[in-house]
């Protein structure tokens, strides 16, 4: 009898604290729903309904009709612009992801060494990143003003020819990639975090072995970094996938759509000339090459991304 008295009793505070647990589980959804709605209507809501959108032919002021994969046939057949801005946005990709990892790595690297005055110099180069894209790109654009800009002054005064920058479709995108470095503050401090990270007594079993500077920065930090290069990599993936701003205002695609990046020309086929149909199986292109990529960087991470816990 007291063994089933005992055991009636331990079951009471089970019971509460289920009721308990179910109360707390009620709560967290209740706080989080707000974030959870937001995510299903203005993230997954508008990526289903470009799915659907991409394929039909639908326009503003016209009726939509389901047209099945004919928008991208058209895309991958006839659009000679579509392969023009997929070429202007993958080579600013290739080129400008590597170029600022490298930049904003090595003044991690700088930034990282005790010197006087360090919070000011990191300040320095983080502060050109909180600049609005649209007020950082009307600046470069007076930058490469070929008449009267700071790039060709400094040209002039070492005695070098002058260049045409973004007037020219020779340098356009390479005037862009350029002016990619101008927001590479992140992506340091970033950088800056990963080397703090790193253990001191590794560089002093370097150091003890007799390695020098560059045998400290191959043996350790750039290892000991990868993870750290994979997270900025990805992002700065799918951040230069979707360029937009600086084509917009600085160049509008030109000089001869030598500057159409895909986002620009994604902008323009739905809010220039109507054609949302077309313009969200362009949406759908680029979302599936993003993914294609990231997952292609993350399958190939395991082969050169070392973690501390590895052996």
């Amino acid at each position: 009898m007291s063994s089933t008295a005992d055991l009636q009793t331990a079951t009471v505070p089970t019971r509460k604290r289920r009721r308990w647990i179910s109360s707390e589980a009620m709560w967290g959804l209740i706080c989080v729903s707000p974030a959870i709605l937001g995510f299903l209507l203005w993230d997954i809501g508008p990526m289903i309904a470009s799915i659907v959108l991409s394929f039909s032919d639908w326009s503003v002021t016209g009726t939509t009709s389901w047209i099945g994969t004919e928008n991208f046939q058209r895309l991958f057949g006839d659009d000679a612009l579509f392969r023009q801005s997929a070429q202007v946005t993958l080579t600013y990709a290739f080129v400008s992801v590597p170029l600022q990892i490298i930049v904003a790595m090595a003044l991690a690297l700088l930034l990282n060494e005790k010197v006087k005055g360090l919070p000011i110099f990191r300040t320095i180069f983080y502060v050109p990143s909180t600049v609005p894209l649209i007020a950082s790109s009307m600046i470069w654009l007076w930058m490469y003003n070929p008449d009267f800009g700071l790039f060709n002054a400094v040209l002039n005064f070492f005695g070098l020819p002058e260049q045409q920058w973004i007037f020219s479709s020779d340098t356009v995108v390479l005037s862009l990639i350029i002016m990619s470095l101008w927001s590479i503050g992140p992506m340091m401090i970033i950088f800056l975090a990963g080397l703090t990270a790193i253990p001191q007594h590794l560089y002093d079993a370097v150091s003890v072995d007799g390695g020098n500077v560059f045998n400290r920065l191959w043996t350790v930090t750039i290892p000991m970094l990868t993870p750290t290069i994979l997270f900025n990599l990805v992002l700065s993936v799918i951040t230069s996938l979707q360029t937009f701003t600086q084509a917009y205002v600085m160049t509008d695609g030109g000089p001869g759509n030598a500057s159409l990046f895909y986002g620009l020309y994604l902008y323009r086929t739905a809010f220039q000339q109507g054609e949302f149909g077309y313009a969200a199986s362009l949406a759908v292109v680029q979302f599936a090459v993003i993914v294609v990529l990231s997952l292609l960087v993350f399958r190939t991470s395991s082969r050169w991304v070392h973690y501390g816990g590895d052996t």
